[in-house]
């Protein structure tokens, strides 16, 4: 039955390996169960934090299972990172819409989504974008998913010079507070041992490397909280290792969220900037996505195309849509879907997996979230590390490609984003080759110059 529905043999796979990467890929994006809670009870309430939860892990099972199903490709879906924070801080406590009315332009978004998806818009840009700028895209994504994992785990902190190193007087200095080695300090340690535990697992091409690094971390963890190491500190955000089953196991009620979408207020230019700035970065987030992920797991053809990529665009907007009406903000496919990838991953087995754990989570949740930033942030860094060998594909002869290449790649880490680093990429391409006058020999699609101006007419007015 699995090898008939998810094609195993023809990807060069099997249940087991499937099984491995969901799990890893789980693990990795687990946190989402953590966080998203946090900043979406910024905006809708502190006593929606548990239904905020449950939807997570819904959106999350839902969207997961319909990419599984629609494109069986093993990429996961979650509640957006950066999409979810825009939802909260800009357009409900900046721009002073209620939550009821963002989750409205979220739903909207999902709509034209879809629309896009079935009318082919999302894969022509996608195709349109050249293959050396789709590597690139795929090295750029490595960094900036290794500096998230070194963020996470406080091993880069803000400071004078922007960014640097941590130290314990810096980390305080930052964030206003008073942290100690027995905090901050060991969960960094531990950080950086993970890393090196996980790259001494990849060396030896130990299966699950990458899964068994989180373990191995988190164990360490427990270890040194049990010894009186590591001291947990609440109030900076350094809570237990151990999974706390003091509430049971019940499943926070969606109610207080569920279908609470408001149609009221939608006329005004404010609303379609929202649902415009949602839509923008959510579509470049999941190309970006896409096109990193599958460079990696080389399945892209020939002309640099993903096959069956309208399923897995649809699965997206299916997603955000359905994700709306539980009451979170935008579901979109998750770069940490590389972990799952990196351990062999080929399928929508893999994506099953991933979205039965989500849906396991609801009744175990003490565990998953007990799952420490210091623990996952190694799997990013070495995750990134696996991306990052994308910059092989990248024909360095050829330097109209290569200069788009080099601001693409370094767009996506120093303004934090994918979108912004494919906006660079798209535009850098069609300007320095126009003006170079190159646009004929390089054959640039009528598309690429259309995105070209959609963007800098973004950066003007938005």
């Amino acid at each position: 039955m699995l090898e008939k529905l998810f094609k195993l043999r023809a990807n060069n796979t099997d249940v087991k390996t499937e099984v491995l990467a969901g799990i890893t890929t789980f693990m990795t994006m687990a946190y989402i169960l953590a966080v998203n809670p946090t900043i979406m009870s910024a905006a809708m309430g502190a006593d929606k934090s548990g239904a905020i939860f449950t939807a997570t892990a819904v959106a999350a099972c839902i969207g997961t299972l319909l990419m599984a199903l629609l494109a069986n490709y093993p990429f996961a879906l979650a509640p957006g990172m950066g999409l979810n924070a825009y939802f909260a801080y800009t357009v409900v406590l900046g721009m002073g819409y209620s939550w009821e009315l963002a989750l409205t332009a979220v739903f909207l978004e999902g709509i034209i989504f879809i629309i896009l998806s079935v009318t082919n818009v999302r894969e022509a840009i996608f195709n349109a974008i050249p293959i050396n700028l789709k590597s690139a895209v795929g090295v750029g994504i490595g960094l900036f998913i290794a500096f998230i994992g070194l963020q996470n785990a406080n091993i880069v902190i803000s400071g004078a010079t922007l960014l640097e190193l941590f130290s314990i007087d810096g980390y305080n200095t930052a964030n206003g507070v008073v942290g100690s080695m027995n905090d901050v300090g060991i969960t960094v340690i531990l950080a950086v041992v993970g890393v090196i535990i996980t790259g001494i697992l990849v060396v030896k091409n130990i299966k699950g490397n990458i899964l068994w690094g989180i373990l191995i971390t988190w164990i360490l963890g427990m270890l040194c909280q049990v010894a009186g190491i590591y001291v947990p500190n609440a109030e900076l955000g350094f809570y237990s290792v151990f999974p706390d089953f003091s509430s049971g196991l019940s499943i926070p009620s969606l109610s207080p969220i569920l279908f609470k979408l408001d149609f009221h207020g939608m006329a005004s230019l404010n609303f379609a900037v929202v649902v415009f700035a949602l839509l923008f970065v959510d579509l470049f987030d999941t190309i970006g996505a896409l096109i990193g992920v599958s460079s990696k797991a080389d399945m892209l053809d020939s002309e640099g195309k993903l096959p069956g990529i309208k399923g897995a665009l649809l699965a997206d907007a299916i997603a955000t849509t359905v994700g709306a009406c539980l009451g979170v903000s935008t579901t979109t496919t998750y770069i940490e879907s590389a972990s799952g990838v990196t351990e062999g991953g080929r399928t929508g087995l893999t994506s099953a997996v991933t979205a039965i754990l989500f849906a396991l989570a609801l009744l175990l949740s003490p565990v998953f979230l007990a799952i420490p930033s210091f623990a996952t942030a190694p799997a990013l860094v070495v995750v990134g590390f696996y991306m990052f060998t994308n910059v092989v594909n990248i024909d360095f002869s050829d330097l109209g490609d290569t200069i788009p290449c080099y601001i693409c790649i370094a767009a996506m880490p120093f303004f934090y984003s994918i979108s912004e680093g494919i906006s660079m990429g798209v535009i850098s391409y069609v300007v320095i080759n126009l003006l170079a006058g190159k646009a004929k020999e390089k054959k640039i699609s009528i598309l690429m110059y259309v995105l070209t101006v959609l963007f800098i007419l973004k950066y003007i007015f938005l």
